[in-house]
Parts: C-alpha cells; structure tokens; sequence
C-alpha cells in the first residue's frame, strides 16, 4: 500500500496587522521570499514583498482524502497565525495529489 501524499497551499491576505506585526514582517521578509518556498510537513510560510498577500505551504502524508488534506492545512495555517498574531482575511486553500501527478507522468510515458 501506497502513502498518500498531497501538497496544500493555503493562500490568504493579512488585515489589521499591529505596527509591532507589520515591523516584524517586513525586517523579516527576505527569510519568507517565495523562492525559498517548499512543501514541508511543518509549512513553509512566505508573503510578498508589500506585506499584503502570504501563502503556506505543507505536504500531508497519510490523509484519506483531498478533502482531509486541505483541512489539516487549514487547521495548520490559522493556528500559526493565531500564535503569531498576526491577522488575516480570505483563506483559500488548494491540494494537489502527488500520486496523481506520478500517475500522469507514468501514464504519459
């Protein structure tokens, strides 16, 4: 048996950051640059350069579904927000089964 294997992205846009909040944010954009962005188990958190806009990135192993992916990652992203204090509006959330893709790959061979 195969382990399930998804990519979540979970996009959104910051609201009514505190000046503390948005100072942090912004001296440590550099470290959350979308080119050092990957789907890790613990998320990988990167916003633009604006400070408007952020997206987290996870790779579920072991989820049922698509569905039960995404809500880990939802559940994920708005807890590391929470902790961080910093505010937030418009969550989406998007998964990709990468067996799906393997299964693309192989078929198109």
């Amino acid at each position: 048996m195969s382990t399930q294997v998804h990519r979540v992205t979970v996009r959104g846009r910051f609201a009514g950051l505190t000046d503390q909040a948005q100072r942090y944010l912004a001296g440590a954009q550099a470290e959350h640059d979308i080119f050092r962005s990957a789907f890790t188990e613990e998320g990988t958190f990167t916003y633009d350069e604006r400070v408007q806009f952020f997206n987290l990135r996870y790779e579920v192993r072991g989820a049922a579904d698509a569905d039960e992916a995404g809500a880990h990652g939802l559940v994920e992203t708005e807890q590391f927000l929470r902790t961080m204090g910093f505010g937030y509006k418009g969550l989406t959330v998007n998964v990709v089964d990468v067996a799906a893709i393997w299964a693309d790959v192989e078929r198109r061979r």
